[in-house]
């Protein structure tokens, strides 16, 4: 008689690998459920991770949501500007929200960003995606850093410099 055992994985370091019956199956994506059908006697499980696990930096957009927002999708900045506040993690106003949507336009893609969108945080980093490729691709990561603080011209700006540190800092960072 053959079971059905399901393995969850979840390691979020590196591949994982399942022996059953002398045959590895390989997980297309780690954190998956992965199932095999087996006689538990002839189920050997194996997961093999990395040895040396090493700090990976903080990327420039994970960069800009902790300076943004300390990483809290519900954030609400300048509410004093009346109809122009920044909301979500990376605090985006509606005239960005009307720029990536005009660029998408203006690329042959639909509009496609609600204002609500901005308090997704998925939404919010697909946003800043569009934004850099559209708009700054092949820039250095200080020149895009300080374009979303100081608008189109921010990288010329003495005033987002000082942006640049935090977000600097924050990449410095390691994820373990």
């Amino acid at each position: 008689m053959k079971k059905v055992v399901t393995l969850l994985l979840v390691t979020g370091m590196g591949t994982a690998f399942i022996q059953a019956n002398k045959k590895a199956v390989k997980p297309t994506k780690v954190d998956k459920t992965v199932q095999l059908k087996a006689k538990p006697a002839e189920l050997n499980v194996k997961v093999e991770t990395p040895k040396i696990v090493k700090p990976q930096p903080i990327s420039l957009v994970e960069a800009l949501i902790m300076v943004e927002s300390r990483g809290n999708d519900s954030a609400i900045g300048d509410r004093h500007i009346i109809g122009g506040e920044a909301v979500g993690c990376l605090q985006i106003r509606p005239i960005m929200l009307k720029e990536i949507n005009r660029q998408l336009k203006r690329n042959g893609l639909e509009p496609r960003f609600e204002l609500e969108d901005r308090y997704s945080r998925s939404k919010s980093i697909e946003m800043f995606n569009v934004y850099v490729t559209l708009l700054h691709e092949g820039h250095s990561d200080e020149h895009i850093a300080r374009n979303w603080n100081g608008g189109p011209k921010g990288f010329k700006r003495k005033s987002t410099e000082k942006y640049w540190l935090k977000v600097q800092r924050e990449m410095n960072k390691t994820n373990v």
